[in-house]
């Protein structure tokens, strides 16, 4: 019996012991790997000079949230074309800061990095701001209908009631010297934003308690910030600390908002007069394409891939809108000259009536450009990140290998002195149709560039343009 023991444990120690011998094998090789490609990286990163680094932090501790975007802008002068940022001891991103260098990363279908991409998916899931390859073109080709031009019209007047209330608000603020500008903002583009993409009353901007969402993405944007800066990279780090707690609270309320949106979408689509109605539709709304549309083979979106979409579209679609408005806000405000311009020229256009109507966009050339340089200056999206799939050579003959990360930055472009005359100063000007001819293509970047460039670009400008027209009855 022992000796039928002994022979059946034989092979399993051997089994065991050859195992190790891989696993030790598999692992120095990526060692190595890993080692090769970091040399070949650092390599390449010493054509661009940068600022000091320290061994384990890199440039982290030089980079608190409140000054990080001054200090890229001082680095960038400092620094022409870009410059290499490390994340602690081993990450390092290339920083770009020049149109020429930013055309010749946005031109190309690059995935994106995991850090910062990756913090973002508990928050909005794989949706069209992180999916990359075969499925971001899919649902990319699945969304386009919702901003075709006819759509964007119909919305005019969806907008006009959200602003309307948050102006009643404010005209009974009367005995308040002050409001606090951008929650109340917010709150009037979420309540646009459900109004035109979801076809949803949410009365957000007049119920008692109902900014719960607005406060959980401004958590959630703070912490992925935060986490960036302290290196807590690993998840099952991460979710067992305070901050990490906070977040997984924050993402349970914003899911909490976008679940009951489109469980009471789905419940009215059941009904079949309804679900029939909205199918005779000339143009379905953005939820409503997501809920009916189905691929070659009546396949739809599964409800993860739904719920990411809706995430998506509902953070990207009020946030950065509510922040180009409220910046337009305090730009118009320092400069009343310009402000009394955009007034002019909307009551111009405007004249008797009280109501605005698609055409009249197009003809608010000043405000226009009064909105184009507030986005100039404080662009909603300050940064892109991408990890190159392949090697890139830049104009001046500097290269990077396939593998290394990259950051587009935009703020600094924005204000980069070989591109824009005395760039902090606000100057719609700069946006005339004779100065806009002369300009690099890519010296003017507020919502990216490229076949990632934000679907909702259009529902952007729209609104601001929109918002300006109602908020010019009286002067900031």
């Amino acid at each position: 019996m022992a000796s039928l023991l002994d022979n059946l444990a034989r092979p399993s120690a051997v089994v065991l012991q050859l195992s190790v011998v891989l696993g030790v094998i598999f692992m120095l090789l990526k060692v190595a790997q890993f080692y090769r490609e970091r040399k070949k990286l650092i390599k390449a990163l010493e054509a661009f000079p940068g600022p000091p680094k320290h061994w384990l932090y890199g440039h982290n501790h030089l980079l608190n949230a409140e000054k990080m975007l001054n200090q890229l802008v001082s680095w960038a002068e400092e620094y022409p074309y870009a410059f290499p940022r490390w994340f602690g001891p081993a990450l390092p991103s290339l920083v770009v800061h020049h149109p020429e260098y930013a055309k010749s990363l946005l031109g190309q279908t690059d995935r994106k990095p995991n850090v910062p991409y990756k913090f973002l998916v508990p928050w909005i899931g794989q949706g069209l701001l992180i999916l990359d390859g075969t499925k971001w073109f899919q649902h990319r080709k699945l969304l386009t209908p919702a901003f075709h031009y006819d759509v964007l019209k119909s919305y005019v007047a969806l907008m006009s009631d959200s602003v309307k209330v948050m102006l009643d608000k404010w005209g009974k603020n009367t005995e308040t010297k002050s409001v606090e500008l951008f929650q109340d903002v917010s709150l009037m583009t979420l309540d646009s934003i459900m109004k035109c993409a979801f076809s949803y009353n949410a009365n957000c901007q007049t119920q008692s308690n109902s900014d719960h969402y607005i406060r959980a993405v401004y958590d959630l944007s703070y912490l992925v910030s935060n986490r960036i800066q302290t290196f807590s990279y690993k998840d099952i780090f991460y979710d067992l600390t305070h901050k990490g707690r906070e977040f997984q609270d924050a993402c349970k309320l914003a899911h909490t908002h976008t679940d009951k949106v489109i469980k009471e979408r789905k419940m009215l689509l059941s009904n079949e007069k309804e679900l029939d109605k909205i199918q005779k539709k000339r143009h379905l709304d953005f939820l409503d394409i997501l809920l009916c549309t189905k691929d070659a083979n009546g396949v739809g979106l599964s409800d993860e891939d739904l719920r990411a979409e809706v995430d998506t579209f509902m953070f990207a679609g009020h946030d950065t809108t509510a922040s180009g408005i409220s910046w337009l806000f305090y730009c118009l405000s320092l400069h009343p000259e310009h402000q009394q311009r955009c007034r002019e020229e909307i009551q111009g256009i405007l004249g008797d009536r009280d109501t605005v109507e698609w055409e009249d966009l197009g003809k608010m050339t000043y405000t226009t450009m009064c909105i184009k340089e507030s986005l100039r200056l404080f662009p909603p999206v300050p940064s892109v990140s991408r990890k190159l799939s392949k090697p890139v050579t830049f104009p001046d003959g500097r290269s990077l290998p396939a593998g290394c990360q990259v950051a587009v930055n935009i703020f600094a472009i924005h204000r980069n002195r070989d591109v824009w005359e005395d760039p902090e100063i606000y100057d719609p000007l700069r946006f005339s149709p004779e100065n806009s001819a002369q300009r690099h293509s890519h010296a003017f970047l507020p919502f990216s560039a490229g076949s990632r460039q934000m679907q909702d670009t259009e529902v952007s400008v729209t609104s601001k343009r929109r918002y300006s027209t109602q908020s010019q009855k009286q002067p900031f």
